[in-house]
Order: structure tokens, then C-alpha cells, then sequence
């Protein structure tokens, strides 16, 4: 279990302000925020090499906020691995069990096991040198775990991966962690990757927590426009609202109930682009013009135009083909008013 209460720490030209984080034991939890929100900052303070301002750090309801990180029980996994290039994987997987006292019989087979879990076992003599980027990032994993942690903190071990050992890594990851069992924190700006992985999480900008809450609620229902973007709601307009009204530039969105607030967004996947003549009338169905069309592989963003509002949709390649839309084309855009979320910009 991992205890953050009210941290603080003051660095030049940045402040990490009363951070709160509960993460239960067991748990897989991810933080999630830009580059340079502060993240890595959490996970430095958290092992103990950088002194913090104010707070209380607690594993598994033991006050570790001054002690120094051997005496912490926490592993860490960092995104450039780490790894000691002078000695073979099976040397850098039982490093930090010289420091540690374990039954040897006992150490040896958590060893063994996790090797297998990670597919690294075969490489046990092999130097780190000639290893590729995902097998460097699962020696590291196994390294990080073969002491026994109490938690386990993970900074952006994906991010420097490309596509398909990404992928592979991110199934070991969740494989370890139900046959462990082991308390999880990962650090990561991808939000697939909470969604993957993770059962609750946490939103962190500019040094501060915008949003706690289960993955799927934070995805849903972000509370502001920060976190909204940061999830993928690209339309997100500055709003008056009145009953069941929400006015922006010289259109009127209608919204699935009343609610207090300054800001609206519209997920791109919840806009539906239709011919130019279904704009009969019906609630949000605005005729629009079709201003850009980037093609990403098996799905298409488009930018649009109703009025002075710009909006962007996200379709499938296919129909974007079968309904021969270009820039240019004439189109309705349309979405239902319970896909419009209202927002407030301040707390």
C-alpha cells in the first residue's frame, strides 16, 4: 500500500503542491500527465533520493518519508532501464540481493519464475550489450522484482519501446502483476496504457492532481478542461449555459440536462458526419463544410465547420472512402446531447 499525504517539494522554476494518493495493496495504479507535470518528481520522492519540502510518504502503513531509499522496500523500474552494462542479465537480475537477506533456495526460485513469466531465462548468461530494447526493459522489470519490493514503481517503461515490443511488454506487465500480486505504481503519459493496465488513476498537471477516480469514470466524466483534452475530447468550447442550452459563438447545443458550468466537449468519436441534406431541424444537426482530412492508417480525423465553430470527428477509413469525403465536401454535422459533457475551467 502506498500513502501520499499533502506532499510538497520546491525545486527552481517548479512547485509539486499537496499531493494526496492512496494506492491499495495490490492495486495497479497509473499517473498519468504531460512531460514535465511532475510525475517522475512523485516517483523520485517515493524512493527516497530527493528530499521533499512537506508530507508524509507511507508503504504498507510504515513512515519511510526520511528514511533512505535501501531501507524503503520499494523497486523501480525507469524508462532508460538502468541496467549495469558490465555484467551478464543473471548478474544484473540478482544484484540487489546481495543486500538483501533471503533464503537462498527461496531467492533462487523467484528468480527462476520470474525469468519464465518475462521469457528472459535463456539470456541469463548473455551480456545486457546485445539485448534488445524490449528484453533490456524486461531484465530490468525482472531486476526491479526479484528483491521482493513491497511496491513496485514503473516510470514510462513503454514509452521508449516501439510499437510491438511495446505491446509485448504491456501483456508481461499485466501477467506479473496478477501472478505477483505486488503493489503497482506506473508513471506514464499514454492514456491506452492506464486504460490497459490499470483499475484507477490519476490525472497530475503542472505539479498538481486534477482528477482521481477509476479509469473508465476519469475517461467519461473529466472534471475540467485540462483532463478532458488530456483524455481525448478534442472539442471543447467556452460555453454560456442556460436550461438546457449551451450557447457557443452562434450555435445552440442542446445538452441532455441542465447543468452548471463553462465549458462544454464533445468527444471526436461521438460526432457523426452525415449528407449535407440531413440538417432538417433536428436537435444538434448542424450544416457544416469538411475543412481537413488526415488519414492515420485504418481511421480518418477530420476538421469541420458549422458556422464559426470548428469541430473534429474521428471515422473509420471505409467510410470516409464510401461517403467521398474531402475538403470541401458539404456535410451535417450531428452528435446526441447526452455525448455533451459540461465542464468548468475553474475549480
Amino acid at each position: 500500500m502506498i500513502q501520499i499525504e499533502n506532499l510538497s517539494i520546491r525545486l527552481p522554476g517548479f512547485v509539486l503542491r499537496d499531493i494526496c494518493l492512496h494506492v491499495t495493496p495490490g492495486e495497479f495504479f497509473t499517473l498519468l500527465g504531460p512531460t514535465g507535470a511532475g510525475k517522475t518528481l512523485i516517483l523520485d520522492a517515493l524512493v527516497g533520493i530527493i528530499p521533499v519540502t512537506g508530507g508524509h510518504i507511507l508503504i504498507n502503513g510504515r513512515e519511510v518519508t526520511g528514511l533512505p531509499p535501501e531501507r524503503r522496500e520499494i523497486g523501480i523500474v525507469y524508462q532508460d532501464n538502468a541496467l549495469f552494462p558490465h555484467l551478464s542479465v543473471g548478474e544484473n537480475i540478482r544484484y540487489g540481493l546481495r543486500y538483501r537477506q533471503k533464503d537462498r533456495r527461496k531467492t533462487g526460485l523467484n528468480t527462476d519464475k520470474l525469468t519464465e513469466w518475462l521469457g528472459i531465462r535463456h539470456l541469463s548468461e548473455r551480456s545486457v550489450l546485445n539485448l534488445s530494447g524490449g528484453e533490456k526493459q524486461r531484465v530490468a522489470l525482472a531486476r526491479a522484482l526479484a528483491t521482493e519490493p513491497s511496491v513496485l514503481l514503473l516510470d514510462e517503461p513503454l514509452s521508449a519501446l516501439d510499437p510491438n515490443f511495446r505491446a509485448d511488454i504491456r501483456d508481461r506487465l499485466r501477467r506479473l502483476h496478477r501472478e505477483t500480486g505486488v503493489t503497482v505504481l506506473m508513471v506514464t503519459h499514454d492514456f491506452t496504457e492506464a486504460h490497459f493496465l490499470a483499475r484507477r488513476t490519476a490525472i497530475l498537471n503542472r505539479g498538481r492532481i486534477e482528477q482521481t477516480g477509476p479509469v473508465r469514470e476519469v475517461f467519461q466524466r473529466p472534471v475540467n478542461p485540462f483532463v478532458a483534452d488530456f483524455v481525448g475530447m478534442k472539442n471543447i468550447f467556452p460555453a454560456t449555459l442556460k436550461r438546457n442550452v449551451a450557447s457557443v459563438g452562434t450555435l445552440r447545443i442542446c445538452l441532455a440536462a441542465g447543468a452548471t458550468g463553462d465549458c462544454i466537449a464533445i468527444r471526436p468519436e461521438d460526432i457523426r458526419v452525415l449528407p449535407a441534406d440531413s440538417a432538417d431541424g433536428t436537435e444538434n444537426h448542424f450544416p457544416g463544410e469538411v475543412t481537413a482530412v488526415s488519414s492515420h492508417g485504418i481511421y480518418c480525423d477530420l476538421c469541420m465547420q458549422a458556422r464559426d465553430v470548428h469541430f473534429r470527428a474521428i471515422l473509420p477509413y471505409r467510410e470516409v472512402v464510401a461517403s467521398d469525403l474531402r475538403e470541401g465536401s458539404r456535410v451535417t454535422i450531428a452528435f446526441d446531447p447526452a455525448d455533451v459533457h459540461v465542464l468548468r475551467s475553474q475549480p
